[in-house]
């Protein structure tokens, strides 16, 4: 007991020449609290272990481990994620990447006044939306548009500007969880709104609609199932009849397309998705759709339709509560300019991924095989390396049943070592992340990026040579 006599007071900790160091890039309130943290967990651990430690031993402790800690609250939380999954707009990694135009544009933005909210050409203020209506106009054909924090943002903040009070009418087939246990019935009930359902989970007809019609009805909602399939013995209304519907009744019709694609990718193999401008074509007064998923821009909920209902909302004070920043509109803007010079596929990282062709990505995994079989080949605990064919996903919860054909390198371990080194790999700078498979790691080529092979490889060496 008698080395916690030895535990030198706060003041004199604080003025140990490497604190005083460590002042010079934390602030003194910082350092005072972590320091009377890691002194009374030093106490206790020397309490509990009876240890003898002289001052000197227990100061060096001390200030090491305050370093430790002030490291560790003030290291940024953010990581860099290589992603070796397959998995192209993964949710828990940040969805869609930036292209490099809207990278760029973004890192002159972010450290810049801007013209925010003021016209320029008038001086007088003006309105965040500008930035990016025009160009949301071009693309889908409506005659407005608003942009807010996210989709569910969108579907909230449409519901409570048209519906607040009143009833709104959606198939029972269509009353989904989008993601993080967000559901639209809880979404709708926040918004004000009353939900009417309608039909079965399977079965929806028109003559389900027109019954629900009242007094109370405010509009005729749709969900696309971006996220889900119902499969089998199955009917739904289709967009156009219930436009038609909309317009016979007096009601406007609002389409949650929840992912939203921006240009049709029919012609690069996958299944036929309604574009935002076939869904205004086809009848809908309100679109709403993501921004950070198959379009491949920030995280934003897009709102566009007809002038009347996009501006009622555009005046909805909640509108304020769910606005989007500069570095949002940003990066939106940027993105959108990549749709309208026509090539988006070749300068957005998302539809890069999903539309490169199967010879692209074998060349691309016979390459990482390559490299890893030079590095790590006759190392143990690896038994074998080779190129696999394998199904990735676009994820984002869009083309929930369609698998992407694409290669793997896949390297099989010893019994054992798998789960020890992915998890290193997950631990590492950068982190990577895999697919597991019995004792094989699959390295999915199509959401690598360049420069990701060589610290693959580097990585998996430093840790099975130790």
């Amino acid at each position: 007991m008698n080395t916690l006599r030895n535990i030198p007071a706060i003041d004199e900790i604080l003025l140990d020449p490497r604190v005083k160091k460590i002042e010079e890039s934390v602030s003194r309130e910082l350092v005072v609290k972590k320091l009377r943290e890691v002194v009374e967990n030093t106490r206790t651990m020397l309490r509990n272990d009876n240890v003898s430690l002289s001052r000197l031993e227990i100061t060096d402790m001390v200030v090491t481990k305050l370093q430790q800690e002030l490291n560790r609250v003030t290291k940024p939380t953010l990581n860099k994620v290589i992603n070796a999954t397959g998995v192209v707009l993964h949710t828990n990694l940040g969805r869609a990447l930036l292209a490099p135009p809207a990278v760029q544009y973004l890192t002159e933005i972010a450290g810049a006044y801007v013209n925010l909210e003021i016209d320029l050409d008038t001086g007088e203020r003006g309105s965040r939306y500008v930035h990016v209506e025009d160009l949301l106009i071009n693309i889908t054909g409506a005659e407005a548009a608003l942009v807010v924090n996210n989709n569910a943002a969108a579907v909230l903040l449409v519901l409570n500007t048209m519906a607040n009070g009143r009833d709104v009418i959606v198939s029972r087939g269509q009353l989904v969880e989008i993601g993080g246990s967000f559901r639209i019935p809880e979404v709708m009930k926040a918004s004000g709104a009353r939900l009417v359902e309608v039909g079965t989970t399977n079965k929806t007809y028109l003559r389900d609609y027109e019954e629900a019609i009242d007094e109370n009805t405010a509009l005729l909602l749709t969900v696309h199932p971006s996220n889900y399939r119902i499969l089998g013995f199955t009917s739904e209304v289709t967009l156009e009849e219930l436009a038609e519907l909309g317009r016979k009744t007096g009601l406007p019709v609002v389409q949650d397309l929840g992912s939203g694609v921006l240009c049709d990718l029919k012609e690069w193999g996958l299944p036929g998705e309604p574009t935002v401008k076939e869904c205004i074509a086809r009848g809908a007064d309100v679109v709403t759709f993501s921004g950070d998923k198959l379009l491949g821009g920030p995280q934003a909920g897009i709102i566009v339709g007809k002038r009347q209902h996009v501006e009622a909302m555009k005046r909805n004070q909640l509108t304020r509560a769910l606005r989007v920043d500069k570095l949002t509109i940003a990066a939106l803007e940027a993105t959108l300019v990549e749709y309208l010079a026509g090539k988006p596929n070749r300068t957005i990282p998302t539809l890069q991924m999903l539309t490169v062709d199967e010879d692209t990505l074998h060349d691309r995994a016979q390459r990482l095989c390559g490299i890893l079989t030079e590095s790590i080949g006759a190392t143990s605990p690896v038994k074998t390396i080779q190129v696999v064919s394998t199904e990735d996903r676009v994820g984002g919860g869009a083309y929930p049943t369609h698998g992407l054909p694409g290669f793997a390198v896949e390297v099989v371990f010893d019994d054992g070592a798998l789960t020890n080194i992915a998890r290193a790999l997950r631990l590492g700078e950068p982190a990577i992340l895999t697919r597991l498979r019995d004792n094989a790691m699959l390295f999915s080529v199509r959401t690598l990026l360049e420069g990701d092979y060589d610290l693959i490889a580097t990585r998996i060496r430093e840790i099975v040579k130790g």
